[in-house]
């Protein structure tokens, strides 16, 4: 569960002509919103771009993070084991807690946790205009730090003409998606409105995993010549069934798709059935408001305003559980003291982001840019619990809290960041920024009181070269110093009070760009120190706990290519070879283990996509993804080791136009893991345990979408 923060939008436009150019000045109006974090072409930095003619090739219902599995350097993963519903991304070994996520430049991160729900925006894509992911620290940002990616979204542009869309999709496991779009084209040249609503609804592949995901999307713009106003309203609703304990490897050999959540066991520890509501249940709307004005030809600003409400529990069926634990006093029936009960109870997150952000742009379209931003942003979440029905609980102390505790946490930067042209083949970046965080919790959980303070002060510099060779090929070097303060998690489940992370990151890079190819290709070297790594284990509702190691380093090779291999075939190939170890690690106990691998990082992990595309109306793809092998643990142990996995996905598009019926219709479908084969990509330990989270084998999506 999440919510949004807000980042500093920015605004960098000229003077533009009232009705030539009006529709390339739009296009670059919407562009605005992100151009304060979105890395320009020939930025000194790492990253990776998706138009939305990528997406919506593969848009059939399955979250982001699958959507962006083919990109350099990444790793997905499904609790319900399809791609809808729970899902996770990892980005150079780091999971989404260290990949900051905003949307329209307004970070979208859960101010405490760090993580990211896509959950909570079901079919966001379909209103995804692009996508660009910097892997390392990238440019300054607002929210948590990024540790090892930004993802940056834009929505929907500004559009012409009057338009209308149905998508549907249907697949395995019972999965449907159905999407209505509208937009009522430019009017008098300065107004439009848009909006979506969408469904999705699966079975999941794992035992009982479903999903019921609602969502919406509506926006407003005005605009003119020096001019941007846009409204946004846009959330979701998510009803999914539990499905984040995993199986143990006995299970994975004999029944993989079973799913412990929600079982119901007698007195020998057999399963004799399931709660039906074992779900967990939220809502979450975000709204944005944007305000960007060129004063000139060469400075202009930003001032974005949003708020997001979250509000939602996951409710659990607990058996023999004592009645003191919940602050209650047993009851008794006659002569009999009842201690313990089954019950049900619903553990509640409720909360609220809001904030502003500003940016001031100076450019003078010849050799300098330079942006002052910053954002003020503040979060409060009410955690508590209540049983909602027991067999030894007295009706008064049913819907009472628990337990209750309120995490309150403020977030101040601001930064400055300079684009200097030395001369015609040499440019300059220099990005610095300061951070302000108080973060608190107070209440009590699990019966122990909470009262956690911590204000912490970052300093962010960054710089960068970059040097053109010839009109074909560059070549840049960039330093990144970034900072992260623990999540709610690292406070409240560590022994010892947590440290924040730092981060030195070094990247050396080299792009070449012809008609018949373009490749990107990269050393980096990210240095942390108090890193925060995965242990392994989670706590009861599925986050993983995380403990400081000392120092680290992520070492590797990324390279990814487009190339033509004719006029109708394309191979895009991309690698990524690294080496991520923990210098001098100790275990629970104080032993030194040495340099140990950092959990969840697999030291290779390669894509391959072989394209036939003979013209802009068909298309059809063969896509392959290996990934190494991983440990789940910081400490090696055999049975903590997921085995490398290899799968293989079969897309293809169709565009048609018929005449007199619509202007567009779309036919598109993707096989995943067409060989079928058995893999898992994630897991845990439970004590020295492995719980292992499988995916689906062979399955299918198949969309069709009509345009009006």
């Amino acid at each position: 569960m999440k919510k949004l923060i807000i980042l500093s939008v920015f605004c960098g436009f000229s003077v533009f002509s009232q009705n030539n150019d009006i529709k390339k000045d739009t296009i670059k109006l919407n562009e605005v919103l992100v151009e304060a974090t979105r890395l320009s072409k020939n930025a000194p930095f790492t990253q990776s771009n998706l138009s939305k003619k990528d997406l919506n090739k593969r848009n059939l219902g399955q979250d982001i993070p699958f959507l962006l599995r083919y990109l350099p350097n990444i790793v997905v993963t499904s609790d319900a084991g399809a791609g809808v519903g729970y899902t996770g991304i990892r980005v150079r070994g780091s999971d989404a807690t260290r990949v900051n996520v905003t949307i329209n430049g307004i970070p979208f991160n859960d101010s405490e946790s760090q993580g990211t729900f896509w959950v909570d925006l079901p079919d966001f894509a379909s209103v995804t205009q692009s996508i660009q992911l910097q892997r390392g620290v990238g440019t300054s940002t607002n929210g948590a730090g990024a540790f090892g990616a930004s993802l940056n979204l834009l929505t929907d542009g500004i559009s012409q003409q009057t338009s209308a869309e149905i998508n549907n999709s249907v697949g395995s496991f019972n999965t449907h998606k159905h999407t209505i779009k509208f937009n009522s084209g430019l009017l008098n040249n300065h107004f439009e409105m848009a909006g979506s609503l969408g469904i999705i609804k699966s079975d999941g592949y794992v035992d009982r995993a479903s999903s019921d995901l609602k969502s919406y999307y509506l926006s407003a713009t005005y605009v003119n010549e020096k001019t941007l106003i846009k409204a946004l309203a846009f959330g979701g609703h998510e009803i999914t069934y539990q499905s984040w304990y995993g199986i143990d490897a006995a299970t994975l050999k004999s029944n993989r798709t079973f799913n412990f959540a929600g079982a119901i066991y007698d007195d020998t520890w057999n399963v004799t059935d399931f709660y039906k509501d074992q779900v967990d249940n939220y809502k979450q709307d975000h709204f944005q408001l944007h305000i960007n004005h060129a004063f000139n030809d060469f400075w202009s600003g930003n001032l974005a305003f949003h708020y997001t409400k979250g509000a939602g529990y996951f409710e659990e069926y607990q058996q023999d559980q004592v009645v003191s634990d919940y602050g209650l006093t047993p009851i008794n029936i006659g002569a009999i003291e009842f201690a313990t009960t089954d019950l049900v109870r619903r553990k509640w997150l409720d909360n609220d982001f809001y904030g502003a952000t500003f940016s001031l742009k100076y450019n003078d379209l010849k050799k300098v840019k330079f942006i002052f931003g910053g954002a003020l942003n503040h979060y409060k979440g009410e955690h508590f619990g209540r049983i909602i029905s027991g067999e030894y609980i007295a009706r008064a102390d049913l819907f009472k809290n628990y337990y209750f505790n309120l995490g309150d946490k403020t977030d101040f930067n601001t930064y400055s960041k300079l684009d200097f042209q030395i001369s015609d083949k040499v440019s300059l970046y220099g990005d610095l920024q300061v951070r302000f965080l108080n973060y608190k919790i107070e209440g009590d959980e699990n019966g122990l009181d909470i009262n956690i303070k911590d204000n912490l002060t970052f300093f962010n510099p960054k710089f960068g070269l970059n040097f053109k060779v010839n009109n074909s090929v560059s070549a840049y070097f960039s330093y990144a110093k970034a900072h992260k303060e623990p999540n709610r998690t690292d406070y409240v489940e560590s022994e010892v009070f947590p440290k924040p992370e730092s981060l030195d990151d070094f990247e050396l890079g080299y792009r070449l760009e012809t008609n018949a190819a373009k490749v990107n290709a990269n050393f980096y070297y990210m240095s942390y120190k108090d890193q925060l790594v995965l242990t392994g284990a989670i706590d009861d509702v599925g986050n993983f706990i995380r403990a400081n190691s000392g120092n680290s380093y992520r070492l590797g090779f990324e390279a990814d290519a487009v190339i033509k291999l004719d006029k109708s075939f394309f191979w895009q190939p991309n690698f990524a070879f690294s080496k991520n170890k923990n210098r001098h690690f100790l275990d629970e106990n104080g032993q030194n283990l040495g340099n140990t691998d950092i959990s969840f990082s697999p030291n290779v992990v390669l894509g391959n996509a072989l394209v036939f595309e003979p013209s802009k109306a068909f298309s059809v793809g063969i896509l392959s993804k290996l990934v190494g092998s991983q440990f789940m643990s910081n400490n090696e142990l055999p049975a903590s080791k997921l085995p490398s996995y290899f799968t293989t996905d079969l897309n293809f598009a169709i565009k048609l136009f018929p005449k007199n019926t619509f202007k567009e219709l779309n036919i598109s479908s993707l096989v995943n893991n067409i060989f079928n084969k058995k893999y898992v990509s994630n897991g845990y330990l439970w004590g020295v345990d492995p719980y292992y989270f499988p995916q689906a084998g062979i399955n299918f999506l198949l969309g069709l979408n009509l345009k009006f």
